[in-house]
């Protein structure tokens, strides 16, 4: 089964069709204000609005608060959710959308079991640990540490470029992959060329 593709950390109309019409099968948008890439409720869900079918679009909040999220995904109908701070699975289905939860990973941790404490997520996302830093690393983390039996869909993430996305699907065989600022050429503004040949070496893997 061919690999699916997030592109995150879209922050405009352009960016968003361009990798859509790269094949990309969701668009993350960021809703975490220290991050380069934020974007406002009111532009995403003015993106999302022009979007053509069958690609998800995702917004990413980390620890936010009932009314961030309700102003974004209230918009729409189209949105999963994807949870990248510390909410605990009850926060996270009392919102009934379709979520996953990103979980960074490190050298010890018990992946099998941390994946456990959510069993209610569409998918697991695994991002590389970074103290003090949510997400959007830009790192890679060892792939090895993922057990090959977890209970979830998982979407790899951290560190993903086009020159090495291919190695990663065939190492990890993960649900999707998940790329932000390894496909763009500046933060929050996209290259078009790196996301088409991203786009290409995941679903070759």
């Amino acid at each position: 089964m061919s690999c699916r593709v997030k592109i995150c950390g879209i922050t405009n109309l352009a960016d968003a069709l361009s990798a859509c019409e790269a094949g990309a099968d969701a668009l993350g948008f960021v809703f975490y204000e220290k991050s380069p890439r934020y974007v406002s409720p009111d532009v995403a869900n003015d993106i999302v609005a022009q979007l053509p079918p069958f690609v998800v679009p995702v917004a990413l909040f980390v620890d936010a608060g009932k009314s961030l999220i309700e102003s974004v995904i209230g918009s729409s109908a189209r949105w999963m959710i994807q949870f990248h701070g510390h909410e605990t699975e009850a926060e996270c289905v009392s919102y009934q959308r379709h979520y996953m939860k990103a979980l960074r990973v490190k050298e010890g941790d018990d992946i099998a079991l941390n994946v456990s404490q959510y069993p209610s997520a569409s998918a697991i996302l695994l991002d590389a640990y970074k103290k003090g830093i949510p997400g959007g690393t830009g790192e890679t983390f060892n792939w090895s540490l993922i057990p090959s039996d977890l209970p979830k869909p998982i979407v790899l993430a951290g560190g993903l470029t086009p020159d090495n996305v291919t190695q990663a699907v065939t190492q990890v065989s993960p649900y999707a992959v998940d790329v932000s600022g390894g496909v763009e050429q500046s933060k929050g503004i996209k290259n078009n060329l790196k996301v088409t040949e991203f786009i290409t070496g995941a679903k070759r893997g």
